[in-house]
């Protein structure tokens, strides 16, 4: 595959993934051992949800403060987390992984 201007930019740090997930999976331990794949799942479900319905108010014309975004992308955010740590899920190497397949088939489809 020949690489463009577009693969070029693709991220190659993802070390900072790695690191936040792992202290993620320190506080998780401690904080909420009891809980299983199944209920950050739903969880995830749950607040990615609720971000939707912000986006939902805010297309149909619906002034939304810029924090409510922030605060549920932080809950998606941190749900994620969660739900790959409870399925020893290594991010950053699945991003990369995931972003390469994207990359490839991107360049695939514009042949």
């Amino acid at each position: 595959m020949i690489s463009d201007q577009a693969s070029r930019l693709l991220p190659v740090h993802y070390e900072g993934i790695a690191l936040l997930q792992n202290e993620f999976d320190r506080y998780q331990r401690e904080a909420f051992p009891v809980r299983g794949p199944n209920f950050f799942a739903l969880e995830l479900n749950g607040e990615a949800g609720e971000l939707a319905n912000l986006e939902k108010k805010a297309w149909k014309g619906k002034k939304i403060d810029p924090e409510d975004f922030a605060g549920e992308a932080a809950d998606v955010m941190i749900a994620l987390l969660n739900y790959a740590n409870s399925r020893n899920i290594d991010l950053a190497k699945a991003v990369e992984q995931k972003m390469r397949m994207i990359d490839q088939r991107r360049q695939e489809e514009h042949l």
